[in-house]
This record gives C-alpha cells, structure tokens and sequence, in this order.
C-alpha cells in the first residue's frame, strides 16, 4: 500500500508516529500527481516548489504544535483565492490573476499543517456541470476516461478518485461538490449555508454559493470539516454557531433514526439501476435500526426554474466586477471605453458564462423583474417550508445524488428530463440552504453511484452519522479505479 493510497487520518497516524515525513508524503504525491494528471487532467496549476517547501518547513516543527491535517497534501479548487498562487476561476478572463490575500478556508488549512498541491480544475466560474466548460481544458473520469467527473468541482473530485490527494476543496451552488463527488465514488459534503466562510471564494451566486469538502471516507470528510468551518469577520453571512468534532460523531448507531424519502427523487427521469442502488441503501439503513418512510414535497417540481433565475439573477451582478479594468483580462481590440468593456468580456468569458449573464440580465430587467426574480424568491420560500415540515418529523432526507452516473464526454447529460430531474435532486439544499452529503452506493456499469443524505440546518454531525454507518456495513468505497494501479 503506498503513501497515496492511504486517507488523511492514516497519514495523520503514521506522521504522529514519526514513521513517515511530510516532505517524504509530499514528494509521494508530487510523484502520483506527474504520473496521472496525463490522463485525467485534474490540476490547473501544481504547485511543486511550494509545496515542497512547505513541507520542509513542517518537519522542522515541534510534534506538540502540530495540527490535525498536519502533513496531509490537499488540493483547491481554482475558485478559492490562495496568496501568491493563481486563481484563475478556469476562465481566460483570470488567466494570469494572483490574489494578495487568501480566502479565510486556506488560512485554517494552513493553521492545522495541510500542504496545498495545488489549484483544481473546473467549469468556468463554477458555471456547468461536467468541467467541459474549463478554458484549460476537459477533467476526465478516473473510472473511465470516456467519461466526466462532473462538476463545477470536477477537478477536485477527480483528484481524490485518483489517488492524486487524499482531500480537497470544492464549491457547491447547485450541486456542484455532491454531483461529481457521485460521479466519481467519493464522499462530498456541502455543509449548512454559513457553516464555512466564504471570504475568498470567488462568488458565483451568494445567497447559494458553499465551499465544500470532498475526501475518500467519511471520516476524513470530517476531519476536513471540522478544520475549516466557523465563523469569520470577514464575512457576515458565516454562523457564529460552535463548530464541534464531527468526527466524534462517527458512532456508527443509527437506531431509531427517522429517514424520510421524498417520492419524486425515485420517480420519472431517475435512471431505474440507480433508484434500485438507493432503494438497496435504504434497506442497509433499515437493517441498522433506521425508520425510512416515503414524504411529498409539493413544490419541488418548481425547484430547477427557481435556482436557474436566481443564480443566473445574482451571477450577472457578481460578475459585472470582471470589466478589464481593474484586474483580470483587458482586450486589446477597443478604441474607446464601451468598446472596450464590451469586447473585454466578449472575449474573456466563455459561452456558458455569457448565456446565464444575458438570462439574469434579462430576469433583473424593470420589465421582467417581478414576474422572475421576485416570483422566484417567493417560490424558494414555499420550498423551504416543504422542507421545515418535513424535517419536523424526520432527521434526514435521502435520495440519489444524481439521476444517472456519469456521462459520456460531449452528451451533457442527455435529454431535458434527465437534466430536470438532477436538478430536482441538487438544488433544493442550496435553495434552502440546509447541509447535504454524497455517499458512494453502489455502481452501474462500472460507474459510481451516489447516495445524497440531506439534514437539518447546522447538523452536519447526523448527516455524518448516518453516512458512516451506510460505509461501515457497505464495500462501496474500497473500490479505487484502475488508473490507481496504473492501469
């Protein structure tokens, strides 16, 4: 078993024991890095020197002042700003951008010892779902490289999947860390809306915006949590809510927990092998002392439309920032200063940046702006109340992650029912803001399939629970694709 083969905690252990260094685990994974990203093109930038030197710099500390991810390599998604390192949000527009700060995430990353490897890709500003809309070009599936990781957070996902890290960073909007953690059989969390500090997270749309975890194991999801949530002055929508030690709440005892499963997330456009895995899981759960029911949600249907113009609504105001002018991209092809804004983002965004900036533009507009955005918002809340009655009776919601597993490179996830459908299963926790976490469950075709666990808000340590105890009675996340044994 090598080096990169093992999770965060293992490493952690071995480090404690002083059977390992963190410059001998970093060049491990320097090392894997080189020998796979050939393949699956997870990473934007690397960051060898840096990291090398960071881990030297470790070795040298006391073994009393060492924190909980001390040694442990971890990637970033490329929308989270890190000092003197790119962020570039996948898109030319940010190209050669190099923050002077970073966000609040990275600095408790580096308080408790992770080493930063490096920059992850993605879709552009978080915008798509299979990370085809990168301008650096296509993350592929570590299960199978005719296929995608997903997205936004593709990189980070696939990152883990293949063994390059054993935890990383993602941001989850509207899915975008449970959808490719599905994809690619791991374990991703997006935490209660406020849990984790967003200063430093390149917004797409605030309201709905999360920086979330993503890792091998339950346990080391966490770990990850636990580090990097709490409150920040500078941000005002973090909670100043306790953070506890999630990992204590891995007991593995379930028994008697209320698990409601929401009729339409087996229903029409969920592909039936991946209802049968989760109905396989619900019966794991059952078998653990678990009491799982069907609920309605009566206004569910309406979620797709209503994340659509409110994220669209709120990426057009977020991104009227990126202009030329004050960093980032600037054309070189104006005579003036209109032309140069227009021609500026003409040819700094990519195509899927610019249809949802003209479709927010369009629902912010005087004459649309009621009849969209505020009738949006009003629907949101009538989502949210389906949700606090449900959760009145029940501890967790369960369903699919996704409606199918990964797809082809080039399909975007086939006809418009599949494409409602995941959106049915996605959005609703960022709609509502309540946490929820992607499980490995079972496979089709060889492909991964995700279990998503949905909770109450600032109860991540039940949604915990019950994923660790479903991956202590299932095999599920022993699987590793065969690009790990060099395949």
């Amino acid at each position: 078993m090598t080096l990169t083969s093992k999770t965060a905690t293992e490493l952690q252990a071995l480090l404690q024991k002083g059977e390992v260094t963190a410059k001998e685990i970093t060049e491990a994974t320097l090392q894997t890095i080189e020998q796979r990203e050939e393949k699956i093109h997870a990473f934007i930038h690397v960051a060898k020197e840096e990291a090398t030197k960071r881990a030297e710099q470790l070795d040298q500390e006391a073994s009393n002042t060492r924190g909980s991810l001390f040694g442990v390599p971890i990637g970033i998604k490329d929308n989270i700003v890190t000092k003197d390192m790119t962020t570039t949000c996948a898109s030319k527009m940010l190209e050669d951008f190099v923050p002077v700060y970073n966000a609040t995430a990275i600095d408790k990353l580096e308080a408790a010892g992770a080493i930063n490897m490096g920059k992850l890709n993605m879709d552009e500003f978080a915008m798509g779902s299979t990370t085809e809309t990168s301008y650096f070009g296509n993350t592929l599936n570590p299960w199978n490289t005719d296929y995608v990781p997903g997205g936004s957070s593709g990189g980070s996902a696939a990152a883990v999947a293949a063994g390059e890290v054993p935890l990383s960073l993602g941001s989850d909007t509207g899915g975008s860390v449970r959808q490719p953690a599905a994809f690619c059989g791991i374990v991703g969390m997006k935490p209660t809306y406020g849990r984790i500090s967003r200063f430093g997270l390149t917004a797409f749309a605030s309201s709905l915006d999360q920086i979330g975890t993503l890792s091998r194991t339950v346990e080391d999801n966490a770990l990850l949590l636990s580090v990097i949530a709490g409150e920040d002055d500078n941000d005002s929508s973090s909670s100043a809510k306790a953070v506890p030690d999630f990992t204590a709440a891995l007991t593995g005892d379930i028994n008697g927990l209320k698990v409601a499963v929401p009729t339409p997330y087996l229903g029409e456009g969920v592909d039936a092998e991946i209802a049968t895995a989760v109905r396989e899981a619900i019966t794991v759960l059952e078998s653990l002392g678990a009491v799982c029911e069907e609920v309605e949600l009566p206004h569910i249907q309406y979620a797709p439309t209503t994340y659509y113009v409110i994220s669209s609504s709120e990426a057009q105001s977020n991104l009227s920032r990126f202009d030329g002018l004050r960093y980032g991209y600037h054309t070189e092809n104006a005579e003036n200063l209109e032309q140069a804004y227009f021609r500026t983002r003409q040819e700094g965004f990519g195509d899927e940046v610019k249809k949802r900036i003209i479709f927010g533009t369009y629902a912010m507009s005087a004459d649309h702006h009621e009849d969209l955005y505020v009738r949006a918002q009003k629907t949101r809340t009538l989502i949210a109340q389906d949700f606090d009655t449900v959760f009145e009776k029940y501890d967790v919601v369960i369903g699919p992650t996704t409606a199918t597993t990964a797809f082809k490179l080039g399909e975007t996830g086939g006809d418009q029912l599949v494409h409602y459908a995941n959106d049915v299963l996605a959005v609703p926790a960022n709609l509502t803001g309540r946490p929820a976490l992607s499980v490995p469950c079972g496979f089709v075709n060889e492909l991964p399939v995700g279990l998503q666990i949905m909770g109450k808000h600032f109860d991540e340590e039940t949604l915990y629970k019950v994923a660790h105890a479903y991956e202590q009675a299932t095999d599920f996340h022993k699987r590793t694709p065969s690009i790990q044994e060099g395949k």
